[in-house]
């Protein structure tokens, strides 16, 4: 069996939904990340225009063609209508932001044939990982957690 964390990071393009204006916002924090880590990004957030400089998608029915992968940094609560629109979009790969229980979302996303990564911080596994984030993987992997 394929590892979700892989095949997500082969996306060609990944959105992040719920990328935000706001620096110290997590949306922000991994939109730079992975965009200076070399991964082709777009922001998606209905309340900006831009997020740093670069343009800001209303949702994600609006994404170019090449976009196969997102990463989810809404509320759960206000994700379930999600799932239908990444599946319109032909987007099959999600990655749920750590920090918030995306179970219940987790489980109907896969039930329309998704693939979901939960409960794992994004920045811990896009190559090459530095910073904080690679003494936090040291850690994960020494108690078998990553």
């Amino acid at each position: 069996m394929n590892n979700p964390v892989e095949e997500f990071f082969k996306s060609k393009g990944i959105a992040i939904v719920g990328a935000s204006s706001r620096r110290m916002k997590f949306g922000n924090m991994a939109y730079r990340a992975l965009k200076k880590k070399g991964y082709t990004v777009y922001a998606v957030n209905p309340n900006a225009e831009t997020v740093n400089g670069d343009r800001c998608y209303p949702n994600v029915l609006l994404l170019p063609e090449e976009v196969q992968a997102a990463v989810v940094v809404i509320p759960p609560e206000k994700a379930f209508d999600l799932i239908e629109k990444v599946s319109e979009k032909g987007i099959k790969k999600l990655w749920c932001q750590q920090g918030a229980d995306f179970s219940d979302f987790a489980e109907k996303a896969r039930q329309r044939g998704l693939e979901v990564v939960t409960d794992r911080c994004i920045l811990l596994y896009a190559e090459p990982v530095s910073g904080i984030h690679r003494v936090h993987r040291y850690f994960a992997k020494l108690f078998d957690k990553l």
